[in-house]
């Protein structure tokens, strides 16, 4: 059979991208593997061999940790972006990045298509898609859960466990756990099997970047957290002095601490693009703290007006990142301009729980100490009129 040309396949070495893999080269492909470095824990030398073995021609794995966290994740903090109250977007700003890196290499490789294993009843495949068509209009993507001759083969993770089985294609999950699991440096999602059933409880041993809440330490870590330009520059644990100020390794140490305190955890049903409701658990320790901590600068920064503007854009920069359009519609481009210089000192406690002890403020003049005081002559009791323009009755208001 005459190959009918390269693909670049976005590769996690699950199940799903494993089978797809192979069943792309039975098709006649010419398979390119491509794995973002995301911050997932993972043996990439191990997944690389893999995906050789299982006939890719080529190999690429590609860190692209660095970019987002300052690209993707640092915009979202920016705009206190939550989809439906509750949501902090971890798989959805995690797939722009990886779908434009993948774009790249089909650029660079000369490959007229691009697959992914998104199914075509989740949000994924829009974000993939979306990003792909936006970069490179006239590539072509391949999603195989979306194709006839794929779905009616496999109905579903049994069937693709057995196709597994009879091609030597060695996969972590099981029967009896299986659940999906997708980590990023943001988050870690957890969803189908039992858990698509929201009766059942997180089962026992689910949870992998937070600690159990009942079991986290009865001391707590004192965070300081500075701000510029409305992202985080600088981290100081005020208990054992460690400091970190680069984006990379601040966020990732906010992680740890946040994790080591069982901060971040959530069990929610969401809307999906497509109409249908989906549960979702999430662990996003890091991103939870940074997003309070932000809110409560912005409490300081920013005038009522202002920030019924700012919440109203973080809703619908949300909803855009959400939905898949980071790039088709410029959802980086309704970040605001609300950026400022602060300092706000975090403490992370036990159960869970974390709160505001203190903020350190440069040069904002909608907070002034000496206005606030109650004590005289900071405050003044005297009755004022008030005239309400446009009012054809010409009433006063009589107040303080």
């Amino acid at each position: 059979m005459s190959s009918k040309g390269s693909v670049v396949l976005a590769y996690s070495g699950g199940l799903d991208t494993s089978c797809i893999l192979v069943w792309l080269k039975e098709q006649g492909y010419d398979v390119i593997a491509y794995l973002a470095n995301i911050g997932q824990k993972e043996d990439f030398e191990e997944a690389r061999k893999k995906a050789l073995k299982l006939g890719a021609k080529k190999v690429f794995i590609e860190d692209v940790s660095k970019e987002f966290v300052e690209e993707f994740i640092w915009p979202a903090i920016q705009s206190s972006a939550l989809y439906e109250d509750r949501y902090l977007l971890g798989t959805s700003l995690a797939r722009p990045c990886i779908a434009r890196k993948q774009v790249e290499i089909a650029q660079r490789e000369g490959a007229k298509y691009v697959s992914h294993g998104a199914t075509g009843k989740g949000n994924d495949q829009v974000r993939f898609e979306l990003t792909c068509y936006s970069l490179a209009p006239q590539i072509k993507v391949i999603a195989p859960w979306r194709m006839p001759e794929f779905y009616n083969r496999f109905q579903g993770r049994n069937d693709l466990m057995e196709y597994a089985k009879q091609h030597g294609i060695p996969i972590p999950v099981t029967p009896k756990n299986p659940w999906s699991m997708d980590e990023n440096l943001m988050h870690i999602s957890y969803e189908a099997g039992i858990l698509e059933n929201p009766k059942n409880q997180a089962p026992p041993g689910l949870y992998t970047k937070t600690q159990d809440p009942a079991k986290a330490p009865n001391s707590p870590d004192i965070l300081e957290i500075e701000f510029k330009k409305g992202v985080p520059v600088k981290v100081t644990n005020v208990k054992d002095g460690t400091t970190h100020r680069t984006s990379l390794e601040l966020f990732m140490y906010l992680n740890e601490v946040a994790g080591k305190h069982g901060v971040g955890r959530i069990d929610i049903v969401e809307n999906r693009f497509i109409g249908m409701k989906s549960r979702g658990i999430y662990e996003t320790p890091a991103g939870t703290i940074l997003y309070h901590a932000h809110l409560d600068i912005e409490a300081f920064t920013m005038d009522r007006e202002v920030r019924k503007i700012k919440q109203g854009l973080g809703l619908k920069f949300a909803e855009l990142v959400y939905t898949g359009f980071w790039f088709p519609h410029g959802a980086f481009a309704l970040l605001s301009s609300f950026v400022f210089s602060c300092e706000q000192r975090w403490q992370s406690w036990y159960l869970g729980c974390h709160w505001p002890l203190s903020q350190s403020l440069e040069a904002l003049p909608l907070w002034t100490h000496y206005i606030t005081r109650v004590e005289l002559p900071a405050s003044d009791s005297r009755p004022v009129k008030t005239r309400l323009l446009g009012l054809s009755s010409g009433s006063t208001i009589i107040g303080h």
